[in-house]
């Protein structure tokens, strides 16, 4: 792994001082002189939906560990050292809190994993990777990718709270009157409609409704023909409206 620019004002003989007498003042000193490092690392992250001062936290405290375990007679700078445990501890981080709808933990494995695997192939296709390429290259079946990705919308989802580049909240964008309160009732129809779909057919309906998606790139994404998706949003479509109906 690349190092990340520590703090080059940092002797080696203060490490080598204080992996000898562990004393806390030392201690105190190499951690405030790297502080920087921890912030940088933690600012990568922003995008994720987590507010910056709580990944600025688990950067230093990650840092503290890298200063109490680093050995300056191995022949590896501290800031690489430490770079590789503050990002380890911030992956952790969002793998165990970023989901605000829990996911099983090799689902969750799966969908971190998802990132770099698309890209990478989609450099290598020149277009978005299919489900079956995926499944392929990261050794898991279509339903789990499938599982995955859908998963994954929990896993993004940000706080109110949290601050964009601007200063302003997501909460402050929210109207203060829901000019949707009327159809209530009948999302709490169609939601365990919903739920009752198979995975697959809940994905395409995301991508079609929500993320706006037409059938072909639908299909491209999914790695079904596009009149596939047709028939499935048509089956879809038809019983959500049963579930409906049903209940007027």
């Amino acid at each position: 792994m690349s190092g990340e620019a520590g703090n080059p004002n940092t002797s080696r003989e203060l490490w080598v001082k204080f992996a000898a007498a562990r004393d806390p003042s030392l201690r105190d000193q190499l951690v405030t002189e790297n502080l920087g490092l921890a912030r940088r690392l933690a600012h990568r992250f922003t995008q994720r939906g987590q507010p910056y001062d709580d990944l600025a936290q688990v950067a230093s405290i990650a840092l503290i560990k890298a200063v109490d375990r680093y050995d300056p007679e191995r022949n590896v700078k501290f800031s690489t050292f430490a770079t590789g445990t503050i990002i380890g501890e911030l992956k952790r981080h969002f793998r165990d809190r970023g989901w605000s709808v829990r996911a099983p933990r090799r689902i969750q494995e799966l969908y971190l994993e998802l990132g770099a695997t698309i890209e990478s192939l989609g450099h290598g296709l020149g277009r978005s990777p299919m489900v079956s390429e995926l499944a392929k290259a990261t050794g898991a079946s279509e339903e789990e990718i499938v599982e995955a990705i859908e998963a994954g919308q929990g896993y993004r989802s940000a706080s109110l709270d949290a601050p964009d580049a601007a200063g302003a909240t997501l909460g402050d964008s929210l109207a203060t009157e829901d000019a949707a309160i009327t159809l209530v009732d009948e999302r709490s129809v169609l939601e365990p409609a919903l739920a009752s779909l198979p995975a697959r057919n809940r994905v395409i309906m995301r991508l079609r409704f929500i993320d706006g998606l037409s059938q072909c790139d639908i299909a491209s994404q999914v790695g079904i023909s596009q009149m596939h998706v047709s028939r499935l949003l048509a089956t879809s479509l038809s019983q959500l409206r049963e579930a409906f109906t049903a209940d007027l």
